[in-house]
């Protein structure tokens, strides 16, 4: 189980002498359980891509704590093969010198999963993501987006971890191929029975994938509420964030 709880973040802005304190992430507290996909929506600048990284242990929280199964996730050795993620910018999330076996083998080398059986399973693990295995042997530029976001996919599992985390995972992809990705993770999810903290400001993606959803706002939580209650939902600004898709 993933437990963020009572979490603030805050960054200096202005020079040495002049400079204030800018609250981003302001007393934060939620679970995700194990199997749940939670979704956290929000408009541009509300935080909620700071709180993904506080969850990742790319930065670390001014107070509050990130716990998985009741372990700090500020520990390294909590994080590694546990929580994984995937990115919006596909396109810098690869090195462009690196093969897609050579992308994908990363993270695996540090789970010393390599030699023969580490290329069977980057076989495997293409295939799971809808693409052949002879895909290993190109570089990023000879894919499309698509098949590169499909290849960040394949790595972000190739560990088996407990949570992946998707930071605005479809946003620059086609519409035809969002929904391609959305129903790749879903067939990935119950196979592997991981949870997702999907990170995004595209309701009709969240309502699609989502088990509940997380409102944010001003880097502090509006309302938390499950998909198929979304109708049900408190504050004006939920309802207005809704309003395109839900009919109150």
């Amino acid at each position: 189980m993933l437990n963020v709880k009572d979490v603030y973040k805050s960054y200096r802005k202005g020079g040495l002498i002049f400079s204030e304190t800018h609250q981003i992430i302001k007393n934060v507290s939620f679970t995700c359980h194990a199997g749940e996909c939670l979704g956290i929506i929000g408009e541009s600048g509300s935080g909620k891509s700071t709180l993904g990284r506080l969850i990742l242990g790319i930065e670390k929280p001014d107070s509050g704590t990130v716990l998985l199964n009741g372990q700090n996730m500020a520990d390294r050795r909590v994080r590694a093969g546990n929580i994984s993620a995937v990115f919006q910018d596909y396109k810098s999330s690869i090195n462009p010198f690196y093969t897609v076996k050579d992308a994908i083998m990363e993270p695996m080398k540090r789970k010393n999963k390599t030699g023969k059986d580490g290329l069977r399973k980057i076989d495997q693990l293409l295939i799971q993501v809808g693409l052949d295995p002879s895909y290993k042997d190109r570089y990023p530029h000879e894919l499309s987006g698509g098949e590169v976001q499909r290849v960040c996919i394949a790595r972000a599992i190739s560990t088996g971890p407990n949570y992946i985390l998707l930071d605005e995972a479809i946003s620059s992809l086609d519409v035809s191929v969002q929904t391609q990705i959305l129903d790749l993770l879903k067939e990935l999810k119950r196979i592997y029975n991981m949870s997702y903290v999907f990170i995004t400001h595209d309701i009709q993606a969240a309502a699609y994938i989502c088990d509940r959803v997380l409102i944010f706002k001003d880097g502090q939580i509006e309302e938390l509420v499950d998909i198929d209650e979304l109708k049900d939902v408190q504050s004006a600004y939920a309802k207005e964030l809704f309003q395109s898709i839900i009919s109150f």
